[in-house]
């Protein structure tokens, strides 16, 4: 069986790992001053992320999920190329409306189109996709199983800078709403199964590295590992020297450092820093 892979830009996978692994990626949408964007086409990350905190309520950004013709061409773009199934992975269905998308559109396609949602974002879901299409050889059950294992091992955390964007997002629970009517205070949150769950707050930026790198020290050995910010690459550089300083032998060979897409940075607004990462078995 020749498996094509399908996901959406939310995915946050790097442009030669696309290449590598052949993958299709949907853009989602950038709606900025009235305007739309494909994420990723006519306005950089980093200006992006310097423009952020310039908005005001009444003109803030704001995302949309791609259309189902978005996806029903791909899909038979695909399936004309000699696939003969597809797996469509997609940002957490809690969070988004991207999978609704594609599941109306796979219905066009009986027995072609496998969806999964990945419950998570960012390379919580790129690092889905990267597992199904290593696995992809083997057929769609292989790839499927790959799924499953990496989601088990899987882990996505951040640190905000500020609650204002999240908020506006309208999926905030209470805890972390809370958290944010606190003056000086950073939450840190946690993405699992599709949910945005408070784990604590702070009220330094170093301490919220100092969190976060005690739980990538103390958990063991990693398989994959993606530092992840909102237009805060030195600090998130720094972040990663000093993990590497204390924890080489258990960190992976290659460790990714993305500047999350758009379309996520929207809501969870600038200078953030997180990280997706998957235990070895």
């Amino acid at each position: 069986m020749k498996l094509g892979i399908v996901t959406d830009s939310t995915s946050d996978i790097p442009k030669y790992l696309i290449e590598q692994h052949e993958l299709e990626v949907i853009p989602s949408i950038l709606i900025l001053d009235g305007k739309e964007y494909a994420d990723g086409i006519g306005i950089s990350r980093e200006d992006f992320y310097k423009r952020l905190p310039s908005f005001h309520a009444s003109r803030h950004p704001t995302t949309a999920a791609p259309s189902i013709g978005d996806f029903s061409t791909r899909y038979d773009l695909l399936l004309a190329r000699g696939y003969d199934h597809i797996l469509s992975i997609h940002a957490a269905g809690q969070l988004t409306t991207i999978i609704n998308s594609a599941r109306q559109a796979a219905h066009d396609f009986p027995a072609k189109i496998t969806i999964i949602d990945s419950g998570s974002l960012s390379l919580g879901l790129g690092f889905q996709v990267i597992a199904a299409a290593e696995a992809a050889e083997d057929g769609l059950d292989a790839a499927l199983n790959a799924v499953e294992s990496t989601r088990k091992r899987l882990h996505v955390f951040a640190a905000l800078d500020t609650m204002e964007n999240l908020k506006r997002s309208g999926r905030v629970p209470a805890a972390i709403t809370f958290f944010g009517g606190m003056l000086n205070i950073k939450p840190l949150i946690e993405l699992t199964n599709g949910e945005i769950k408070a784990i604590g707050a702070v009220r330094t930026t170093k301490q919220a590295n100092e969190r976060m790198m005690r739980f990538l020290l103390e958990g063991g050995a990693l398989e994959r590992l993606a530092i992840l910010h909102t237009g805060a690459e030195p600090r998130a550089k720094e972040f990663l020297n000093a993990l590497m300083l204390k924890a080489s032998q258990s960190m992976p060979r290659d460790i990714l450092m993305v500047n999350v897409t758009t379309v996520i940075g929207t809501h969870v607004g600038p200078n953030g820093l997180g990280f997706a990462a998957v235990r070895k078995i």
